[in-house]
């Protein structure tokens, strides 16, 4: 081989170690914050959403590193590989009830992108009959329409009515008594539902997304809703919509750690995409969410394409258990 050809060579190594760097600088960032358990700053909240996908740039920088031999890069690219499989994994417990079932209903909830697929969610509730439904996202005509469709199925309502993102109700079948909701920039409006018999205490989630210059306030928000999951006890829980957050946000993470149990999870879909509908099942994160205390199990879990939003409804079913 000449020499012309040796600095060929070199030039395409040393083009490949470069790629292969980026590609693994970008990962190892949002995966230094996955492990050290924390949200950071902008952009790291909105990349964490889509932390599966990383596999993609991690693998090319891998590919990279070998075509290269770059070996310093290549055990970089598997540490980074190794790291990102292990956090794929389900977070979260899965502990089922031991004590007697009580009563089993259907939960259903649904952001309607600012009441844009209030009519795709009538036609849902109409097919899947839920017991309860969480609306997101609910302006004064999602409202009014809402009540005229499925006023006579669903004559109960806890109801925080707004314009644009920020209004939110959830339908019931169920008498409902007020409770407090979550103080917060978009309605999070609370209930406590007489299901057959059981009191069961009802909560709205729509913290307001990661967007920069805010993720300090969803942060906090998320909090507001963790304190109320970590607060009394002495009722079974639901807490139903779109938290704007994956289980790999830290901010999510710390819900969980309450001992509230992710619906989908239990019914084997932790990572089925929830949003945006244009790209799932391909390609998203799943940021709606059922949570569910642990006097709860979940027999099934099912995400529906709803047309004019751009998320995903969830439906569930869902068992309530006496307490031993």
């Amino acid at each position: 081989m000449d020499g012309a050809d040796q600095d060929s060579r070199r030039g395409r190594h040393r083009a490949g170690r470069w790629l292969a760097a980026l590609f693994l600088l970008g990962v190892t960032g949002v995966v230094g914050a996955r492990a050290a358990d924390t949200d950071a700053v902008t952009p790291l909240p909105q990349l964490l959403a889509f932390l599966p996908w990383l596999l993609v740039p991690a693998g090319l920088g891998l590919a990279l590193a070998l075509l290269a031999r770059w070996w310093p890069g290549v055990v970089w690219a598997l540490v980074v590989l190794g790291l990102l499989a292990w956090f794929i994994e389900p977070y979260g417990r899965t502990d089922r009830p031991d004590g007697p079932p009580l009563v089993s209903f259907r939960v259903l909830t649904s952001n309607v992108e600012f009441g844009q697929g209030t009519d795709a969610l009538v036609a849902a509730v109409r097919r899947e009959k839920p017991d309860l439904v969480f609306v997101q996202e609910c302006e004064y005509t999602c409202d009014a329409t809402l009540g005229k469709a499925l006023g006579a199925d669903y004559p109960h309502r806890a109801a925080q009515v707004a314009a644009g993102s920020r209004g939110s109700l959830v339908l019931s079948r169920f008498p409902l008594d007020p409770a407090d909701g979550v103080d917060a920039t978009m309605a999070m409006p609370g209930a406590v539902a007489d299901v057959r018999g059981h009191a069961v205490r009802l909560q709205l989630a729509h913290p307001m997304p990661p967007l920069p210059g805010h993720v300090d306030l969803w942060r906090r928000e998320l909090g507001k809703l963790r304190d109320l999951a970590a607060g009394d006890d002495r009722m079974p829980l639901v807490v139903a919509g779109d938290f704007n957050a994956s289980q790999d946000h830290a901010a999510f993470r710390r819900i969980l750690d309450t001992g509230l149990q992710d619906a989908a999870r239990l019914a084997g879909h932790h990572r089925t995409p929830s949003w945006p509908a244009r790209t799932t099942p391909t390609f998203g994160a799943q940021i709606d969410h059922v949570l569910l205390s642990a006097d709860f199990s979940a027999r099934t879990a099912r995400f529906l394409d709803l047309a004019d939003t751009d998320h995903r409804a969830l439906v569930t079913d869902v068992t309530l258990h006496r307490r031993r």
